[in-house]
């Protein structure tokens, strides 16, 4: 990854004395502060058509002003580095004040308002992304494989359900935590990290805290939320369902990486435990703490 960094700064022409990872998931954000861009390379193949939707997503959220991170100016995108795809985007500095709950709060509720963009946009649906990752993965052993598509396939005619509830087109962040808010300079909150946008049932934006609160430890994260944007997910009728299917992202999320990282097996391994063992009080820890 830092090896595809350098090649795409060297097509940008842009120097990399001060560059450092930011973050290596299921994809490598390098931050080159001097350049002032941030350069997103996407790890895994499965991905790759993802790439070309958050750029065109970002294009919109320019034209109309959201409340999102923008791409770096005057740059093809996405940019080709021999079989991996980045995307570059503009570098925000680090500001004296770190984004809050009810920042997302009060800017999941703006970006809600946005409504559907003029090109088409796929449906909310987590199964179909734990499917992707899950053919990815060399590590997976074959019991692990077979307990994650039956659970896929257990949730997969409930989701389509609920978006057939749904109704109107609602565009939905699909990963809304406070890790994917930005506080610029000026402090204006905005949001990052489109992967996983979509258009889908809005209540799953707020599962995401609430969900991470339990599994967490994260005491009251959840109620200021809930404040902020004037909606306790937790008492819809749909929230087992929108529990399990945030659940069965935040583990999936790791498959691809199962071999690049001891650190991240053994918390895959200890969240698949619990989810088997019905264990709703488990203990998690974040893989991006876990994944140097």
């Amino acid at each position: 990854m830092t090896d595809a960094m350098h090649q795409v700064a060297r097509q940008l022409g842009v120097p990399v004395n001060d560059a450092r990872l930011i973050r290596l998931t299921n994809n490598a954000v390098f931050a080159l502060p001097s350049a002032g861009l941030v350069i997103r390379i996407t790890r895994s193949h499965q991905l790759h058509d993802r790439v070309h939707k958050v750029v065109r997503l970002a294009q919109w959220f320019a034209q109309i002003d959201a409340p999102t991170i923008r791409l770096a100016p005057d740059i093809a995108q996405p940019v080709q580095v021999g079989n991996l795809l980045a995307s570059v985007w503009r570098y925000v500095p680090s500001a004296p004040q770190e984004p809050t709950v009810e920042n997302l709060g009060t800017v999941l509720r703006e970006f809600h308002a946005l409504g559907a963009p003029p090109f088409p946009l796929a449906a909310w649906d987590p199964v179909r992304d734990a499917r992707l990752r899950i053919s990815d993965a060399e590590a997976l052993s074959d019991s692990h494989r077979a307990l994650l598509l039956g659970w896929c396939n257990r949730l997969a005619p409930q989701v389509a359900a609920l978006n057939r509830r749904s109704g109107e087109q609602q565009l939905i962040h699909g990963d809304a935590h406070v890790g994917n808010l930005l506080c610029q300079p000026i402090g204006h909150v905005v949001l990052c990290d489109f992967d996983a946008t979509c258009i889908g049932p809005w209540q799953a934006d707020l599962a995401a805290v609430a969900v991470g609160e339990a599994r967490f430890g994260r005491t009251a994260a959840h109620s200021v939320l809930a404040a902020a944007y004037g909606y306790d997910v937790t008492t819809d009728p749909d929230w087992p369902l929108l529990r399990d299917a945030r659940e069965l992202k935040m583990i999936a999320a790791a498959v691809p990486l199962l071999a690049s990282s001891a650190g991240i097996a053994a918390e895959f391994d200890t969240r698949l435990r619990s989810i088997v063992e019905d264990d709703q009080h488990a203990r998690w820890t974040p893989y991006a703490q876990l994944s140097h």
